[in-house]
């Protein structure tokens, strides 16, 4: 009994570090977003080192959960839950990272001409943004319900990249001398594209780690198929088929 309390402090703590490594990619995002809009220089120089914690952080969470592994030898939800952290500290890292690139690209955009011209980029931005909040949040409340509508919302972040891309080549075409800008403005739309794809999965582990389920992501908006080979159950309104654990 003793060796199943300190194992569940252990998790708290886990958990803890996680949320803590989300709030630290959510703000890198948001620091590079604002670095892009209002060109901060010192904001883009900070992002190096906020970069470099995000890195370290995710250390010390993948050392965390194997110690874990190792002590204490958790099933079941403990495990899923051990194992969703393992995986979702890296896209924890990348959203991270996305938001450093971000800043970087700043340099050469002109805050006043350039972003108003591809007027969209600031709401891709809010949305990948919130869809990363999201994300975090249905970890710490294990809403699997919201992390599956994280897709729906991806749908969203991506019809905004296609306009933003479309925008983007317009306004190279329209002159060459916009050629480096266009090409990072599209660079930043692709970036906040990732960043929602990140978010979209962790939401996928978040079903796994609540439910126990996996949720295949190509099976998304297609009909079961009827041969009884790998179909699956419709789990949600939001046309994706569970895969039981036995299936690869």
């Amino acid at each position: 009994m003793a060796t199943k309390v300190r194992m569940d402090e252990e998790i708290a703590e886990l958990h803890r570090e996680i949320v803590d490594m989300g709030g630290m990619a959510k703000g890198m995002v948001d620091k590079g977003v604002r670095c892009l809009l209002t060109g901060d220089a010192a904001l883009r120089t900070e992002m190096a080192d906020l970069d470099r914690g995000i890195y370290r952080q995710e250390q010390v969470i993948e050392k965390h959960c194997l110690e874990l592994i190792a002590l204490y030898q958790p099933v079941a939800s403990d495990l899923r839950m051990i194992s969703t952290c393992l995986k979702i500290i890296t896209d924890l890292n990348r959203i991270g990272r996305y938001g450093r690139d971000i800043a970087e690209l700043s340099v050469t955009v002109d805050q006043q001409q350039d972003i108003r011209r591809i007027a969209a980029i600031p709401l891709m931005a809010d949305q990948a943004a919130a869809m990363v909040s999201e994300s975090i949040r249905t970890f710490v409340e294990r809403d699997s319900e919201a992390a599956r509508n994280l897709f729906v919302k991806d749908d969203e972040v991506d019809s905004l990249w296609n306009s933003i891309f479309r925008e983007a080549l317009t306004y190279m075409i329209e002159d060459p001398r916009n050629i480096t800008v266009g090409t990072h403005l599209i660079l930043t739309a692709r970036y906040l594209e990732r960043i929602a794809d990140h978010a979209c999965n962790i939401g996928e582990r978040v079903v796994f780690m609540v439910t126990g389920t996996r949720l295949d992501p190509y099976a998304r908006k297609k009909p079961p198929r009827l041969n009884g080979q790998g179909g699956g159950k419709v789990t949600s309104t939001d046309g994706y088929y569970a895969i039981p654990l036995d299936e690869k």
